[in-house]
């Protein structure tokens, strides 16, 4: 049994969740305060630093979940984020969540951590998947080894997860250390500590360490508590990085991964003959490269789109849309009309873009479904651990747009809900990507309702689908390499974990799919709400009649009829009816074929939803925000003149 820590009442003990990606650290969380966080197998996915007061025996925790960190060293703005919790925060507690069968890619953090003071518990999480793989990791010697306790945990399951909690308060290290660097490293430790008198946020022996990395916040810190020292500190530091000729950070990084190689080498046994995770591996490694994971991918898209664009944007969407017409609006609409005095608020309740008859249906009745079933099956894709894999697979292919493979989550989001997708580019490590996928989701991601009703609209009028797609991925691609070169920044490193594939737990899949939607009801279904109160006011004011004799000029400029300005109104307002305006003029006969590509190209490049354009200047800023949609309506248009030349010939 591990070694517990000594036990002492506080009234709110604070606890620090810190690991790399893939580990379960959100599941953790779960399982230890009942709040949910997105749990992913992608590295990003904790949204936001998500904090729960809990109570267990009589006693608070304060519990905090960090995004992905793999060193205290950041190489993104997620392992920024993660270091400033610790070093500014009173923290008491840190729970260290490793995966039980990559020890030696979890240790190296672990040494920096005991080396920094603080008061640890290393959780070995993914005990299951250690045991399939045939490893027993021999706790006893591990406790021995590091000196703190070691907790055994399958935190999918909640297997040890309340164990966990009997270990805090935890008890701050003494001045011993798993291992020793080589003798000019230790010797220039020891100086440094008998130099740095100021006091810091973690131990001087970390601090030190820091310091001969050359983390620029560690220079920044000494330089302003240690006064007349500086010269000596920073003469030390030169004089030890002469002796080396390489940077004195590969150095103290390799040493800390080979005495985690040695350690888990030590610790981790596995009988003779086990061969089961290699060949799991071969298809994870398949799946990841080019001859196996294109056509993967092309299955689930074409998956996908079965069953959120036709199974529901088709069945459910109509059962529902015709139910909620037929029960719920009819009684509405009489209850308003006879209890509500003043005639202009019936309109705003119940009239054509009424709270209820438009806000509630659309997000109820149309939306709804098709982003339930899409977290449904995004939360399938991500249990199974493929998705590390589809980041791996297009990771070249988005460098080249100044992304990388963690632009995957929100791009493959956006096919289900632009709004929502939009929100998760937070989780993108630096301002340019995150800037630079919010254009190209505004731009050049149709949402699944959009997308459900132009397929509808193509599947009668031939040879319009394929030059309208090929068009939205030249838009895409090109406009993300323009992006890469235009906004400045540089893109973040990409590195990841790739966890086994695994069997989508039932459970698991079903609570992602429950909390996501009802984040979809909290925070998109008011933006509904405030569209429909916007409509309805331009409606009395006239500013909507305004809008469409404004949007006449663009509509003639590309060569369409009158009517695509009303497409163009609607279509701000909610993609899908502004795309089911383009398919009653085509039914109508108004649109040539031509006409219909360049029409079908302008309306799904333009402005995105009022829910997503006000989810853009929340994420961005007002300035920001305005600047991307600026850019849409620019490109959008642009882009439709260019094509009204072209569409002709393409369609011969």
């Amino acid at each position: 049994m591990p070694m517990a820590a000594a036990m002492k009442e506080t009234s709110q003990l604070p606890v620090v969740l810190v690991g790399r990606a893939n580990v379960g650290k959100s599941a953790l969380f779960y399982r230890l305060t009942g709040q949910y966080v997105t749990v992913s197998n992608y590295p990003g996915t904790t949204v936001e630093v998500v904090r729960e007061l809990v109570a267990r025996d009589g006693r608070q925790f304060n519990v905090v979940d960090t995004p992905g960190c793999s060193s205290l060293i950041p190489l993104s703005e997620d392992e920024v984020v993660t270091r400033r919790i610790l070093m500014e925060s009173p923290v008491q507690n840190v729970l260290h969540v490793v995966d039980a069968k990559n020890l030696a890619g979890s240790l190296p953090m672990t040494f920096e951590l005991l080396e920094g003071g603080w008061p640890l518990l290393l959780v070995l999480n993914l005990m299951d998947e250690a045991k399939k793989a045939g490893l027993s990791p021999d706790l006893a010697l591990l406790e021995k080894e590091l000196g703190v306790p070691v907790a055994p945990t399958t935190a999918v399951t909640g297997a040890g997860a309340e164990v966990v909690l009997r270990f805090l308060p935890l008890q701050r290290r003494g001045g011993t250390f798993p291992f020793r660097y080589e003798a000019r490293i230790e010797q220039s430790l020891q100086n440094l500590s008998g130099l740095l008198l100021g006091e810091y946020p973690l131990a001087v022996r970390g601090l030190a360490l820091l310091l001969l990395q050359g983390d620029e916040d560690a220079l920044a810190w000494m330089r302003e508590k240690e006064g007349p020292r500086v010269a000596a500190i920073e003469s030390e530091i030169n004089g030890l990085k002469f002796l080396y000729n390489r940077p004195l950070s590969l150095v103290i990084a390799m040493a800390r991964a080979q005495a985690a190689r040695r350690l888990a080498g030590l610790v981790l046994k596995s009988p003779e003959g086990v061969g089961s995770p290699a060949r799991k591996s071969w298809w994870g490694e398949a799946l990841s490269r080019p001859l196996l994971g294109w056509p993967a991918l092309a299955g689930l898209l074409l998956a996908t789109y079965l069953l959120v664009g036709v199974f529901g944007a088709g069945v459910v969407v109509d059962f529902l849309e015709k139910n909620f017409n037929r029960f719920i609006s009819p009684p509405a609409t009489r209850l308003v009309t006879a209890w509500v005095p003043w005639t202009p608020l019936h309109s705003l309740i119940v009239g054509e873009f009424g709270i209820i008859t438009l806000a509630v249906r659309y997000a109820a009745a149309l939306v709804l479904p098709l982003v339930t079933l899409f977290f449904l099956v995004f939360a399938v894709i991500e249990d199974s651990g493929y998705l590390p894999r589809l980041s791996m697979l297009i990771d070249r292919l988005f460098k080249t747009m100044g992304l990388s493979g963690k632009a995957v989550i929100p791009m493959v989001l956006g096919f289900g809900c632009d709004t929502m997708a939009t929100m998760t580019t937070r989780t993108l490590p630096t301002l340019r990507e995150r800037v630079l996928a919010t254009l190209l989701l505004s731009l050049a991601i149709p949402c699944s309702a959009q997308l459900g009703v132009m397929l509808a609209l193509f599947a009668g009028v031939p040879g319009v689908f394929s030059w309208w797609a090929a068009v939205l991925c030249l838009v895409f691609l090109a406009v993300g390499w323009l992006g890469a070169r235009v906004i400045p920044g540089k893109t973040a490193v990409f590195y990841l974990e790739i966890p086994p594939l695994r069997r989508p737990r039932l459970s698991n899949v079903l609570v992602k799919t429950y909390h996501r939607v009802r984040w979809y009801w909290k925070e998109v279904f008011p933006l509904f709400v405030f569209a429909s109160i916007m409509l309805w006011t331009g409606q009395q004011t006239g500013l909507f009649e305004l809008s469409l004799k404004a949007l006449v000029f663009p509509a003639r400029w590309l060569g369409l009829p009158d009517g695509m300005a009303r497409v163009f109104l609607f279509g701000f307002f909610r993609r899908d009816y502004g795309s089911a305006g383009l398919y009653d003029m085509v039914k109508a006969h108004l649109l040539t074929r031509p006409q219909l590509l360049v029409a079908s190209v302008t309306l799904t490049l333009f402005l995105p939803c009022i829910a997503q354009f006000l989810i853009t200047m929340k994420e961005r800023g007002t300035r920001m925000g305005l600047a991307v949609n600026a850019t849409v309506v620019v490109l959008a248009f642009g882009i439709g003149f260019l094509l009204q030349g072209a569409a002709p010939w393409l369609l011969k």
